[in-house]
């Protein structure tokens, strides 16, 4: 599945507790921002349905393949 790529801009503190957040998740950032979003989309009951709506899986984030990926959200 591609990705949607978008610039986002965060406070650098909220940018920080989020990479460190991830690190102790074994996340990339972007996969716990991901991660995060789908959680949160989930808890809202605004997820969406079907097989195309996959959130990351727990554990991995969608690190795989994705570790320079943060560079897009400086």
């Amino acid at each position: 599945m591609a990705k949607k790529r978008f610039l986002l801009r965060v406070d650098p503190k909220l940018y920080a507790a989020i990479e460190k957040w991830a690190a102790d998740e074994l996340r990339s950032v972007n996969a716990q921002m991901e991660y995060l979003l789908a959680e949160s989309l989930k808890r809202a009951g605004r997820y969406p349905k079907g097989p195309s709506a996959e959130p990351p899986d727990e554990v991995t984030g969608s690190a795989a393949g994705d570790e320079g990926g943060d560079a897009d959200a400086e």
